[in-house]
């Protein structure tokens, strides 16, 4: 018998053995093959899956002719006979393994076809604001304004109405709290209010910066605040004024524009004016005034107006009177995740994420929606890099230190020093994720860990009634080194498998995907008979959509590596009772 026949009855039987689901651990043995091991560094996104498995099959199959055609023509001498047993044995063992992983690459090459379309299906529909598209309103006067809802260091924040603005669905203001001011506010849009309070009467927020140094003109304003401009729609300015104006941002780069999402707050118009004595400014804000309206004002006379969306509280102002479940916290925990990995993916840093700028609503059926807010301290770069020459110690690492990502916090300036962001916001969801699950922030008071120095170890645990699985999430999102932590991408994939897909998980080896695939397909069913608009959707519906519109094989496969090794962990604990 030839070493090619052998050879193919071994690959024969190879195929048969995963169709037959004979040998379950050949999925781990193809998942070694592949140099595939239980890792949390993000997966390269320049390479599509499209493109990388065919390419890597096809290179795999050149490989065996060539071995083979190498064992056809001298593999019998060097194992010291031209067909004995022993050696058909060898071969035919060989075949075997071939088999094996040849299978187990079409699975992945398949599997990445169903991802791709399933992507395709759900990135067609662009999520859209639930306001209708302003037709006028690029001016102060345009607008009522109401009284003050946020005051933070740089920008104090009105409720205000306009004559174009679409009154709110009232079941977002279900916020069965008693009106009051925020204490630090900072970036906020919304206040507690209930549902006979004024967010009905005045459905957007104006935001008004602080100037004290960028001069009076628009177009030093607009230099100085672009950053403010990241969340901003297409048609937020007066097109002639914006062809106008380079905006140069603070980093010297023109400020990208993050398309809309249900978890990114929106700015519907950006325009400059002047100052205006508003309720509350001589009490609350009298040093940032011009002269010309409190003479020991250090302000300039204009500034940057940006309108948005007005919401009922802060996730601060939210979890200080509420307690949420345990199914509320997996999903606000998710939509943070969403929100930062959507910024990630358009190369944005948020760099200043806390509760006090992320934004609450509900939704039709009473569950807590979030938007992130604030972008004053972003990084939004032109190469979407996310990476920041640190050669000065005047270089901004962003806001709030006692969230900032060790490797960030920790960097020191110097020639050719660099600090990555591309993980530094999704450090802070698993620390702002503490506050959510109804526990202290470790890393605030007193007494808080220092993200400088903090060894993992020191991080309390959370409540019983807290999943593994978020717990587990909490703690990938929480390691020290950027490089062993979980991305955004692939938490958030871990918890839409732990919430709706855990069926599909059931017996489920790291490597073969087709049970997942399956599931994949029906979830798309499921999701796009709903029909979920982008208008009065839910929660829910509006993360399936998320979830399925960023599908990837590798981050989909580290998510579930990462479930399987938590559920492996979480038996063996409890044998060792």
């Amino acid at each position: 018998m030839s070493v090619k026949h052998v050879i193919s009855r071994g690959v024969e039987l190879g195929r048969s053995v995963i169709q037959l689901g004979l040998l379950k651990p050949a999925g781990r043995l193809a998942a070694k093959f592949r140099g595939e091991r239980l890792r949390v560094g993000q997966p390269a996104r320049t390479v599509q899956p499209q493109t990388f498995l065919p390419v890597r099959y096809r290179y795999f199959r050149m490989s065996l002719r060539g071995l083979a055609a190498q064992l056809q023509s001298g593999g019998f001498r060097r194992f010291g006979g031209s067909g004995s047993p022993r050696n058909r044995a060898v071969f035919l063992a060989f075949g075997l393994g071939v088999g094996l992983i040849e299978q187990q690459l079409d699975d992945d090459r398949r599997s990445a076809a169903t991802c791709q379309e399933i992507q395709s299906v759900f990135t067609k529909k662009k999520y859209c604001s639930p306001l209708k598209s302003f037709t006028f309103g690029y001016k102060l006067e345009d607008y009522v304004i109401g009284k003050q809802i946020g005051k933070g260091s740089n920008a104090a924040v009105y409720e205000a109405a306009a004559p174009f603005a679409v009154p709110r669905d009232r079941e977002s203001d279900r916020c069965s709290l008693k009106d009051q001011p925020s204490e630090d506010g900072e970036g906020a849009t919304g206040s507690l209010r209930s549902p006979s309070g004024s967010l009905g009467i005045y459905p957007l927020a104006v935001k008004m910066m602080w100037n004290f140094g960028a001069g009076s003109s628009s177009e030093a304003i607009l230099r100085s605040m672009s950053q403010e401009l990241v969340p901003a729609s297409p048609h937020a300015m007066k097109q002639e004024k914006e062809e106008q104006i380079a905006l140069n941002g603070y980093f010297g780069e023109v400020p990208k524009r993050v398309s809309a999402h249900p978890n990114v707050i929106r700015v519907f118009r950006a325009f400059t004016a002047d100052v205006p004595l508003l309720p509350g400014a001589q009490e609350e804000y009298p040093d940032v005034l011009p002269a010309r309206l409190n003479p020991e004002g250090l302000g300039n006379n204009r500034t940057l107006f940006l309108v948005m969306k007005n919401y009922p509280c802060t996730l601060r102002q939210y979890l200080e009177v509420n307690v949420p479940s345990r199914r509320e916290g997996s999903l606000m925990v998710l939509q943070l995740l969403e929100g930062v990995d959507h910024l990630y993916r358009q190369g944005i840093a948020h760099r200043d994420l806390k509760s006090d700028n992320v934004l609450l609503e509900f939704d039709s059926e009473g569950c807590p929606r979030l938007v992130i807010t604030d972008f004053g301290c972003c990084l939004a770069q032109s190469d979407s890099s996310l990476q920041l020459p640190f050669n000065t110690m005047w270089v901004n690492r962003g806001g709030n230190s006692c969230l900032m990502a060790p490797e960030v916090v920790t960097a020191v300036p110097g020639q050719g020093v660099v600090i990555n962001y591309s993980k530094a916001d999704a450090w802070a969801v698993g620390a702002i994720s503490y506050e959510i699950l109804s526990q202290a922030n470790p890393f605030y008071g007193a007494g808080g860990l220092d993200c400088r120095n903090f060894q993992e170890i020191q991080l309390p645990a959370l409540p019983a009634s807290v999943s593994a699985d978020m717990q587990l999430v909490v703690k990938l999102l929480l390691r020290r080194n950027p490089n062993k932590r979980a991305s955004a991408r692939v938490a958030a994939n871990m918890l839409h498998l732990s919430l709706w897909g855990r069926r599909a998980l059931t017996n489920q080896d790291s490597a073969g995907m087709k049970k997942l695939a399956d599931w994949l397909l029906c979830q798309s069913a499921v999701v796009l008979l709903r029909g979920c608009g982008p208008s009065g959707s839910s929660v829910e519906a509006e993360l399936q959509r998320c979830f399925l519109s960023n599908l990837d094989l590798e981050d989909l496969r580290l998510a579930v590596s990462f479930l399987m090794y938590g559920q492996e962990q979480g038996r063996a604990s409890i044998m060792s009772l």
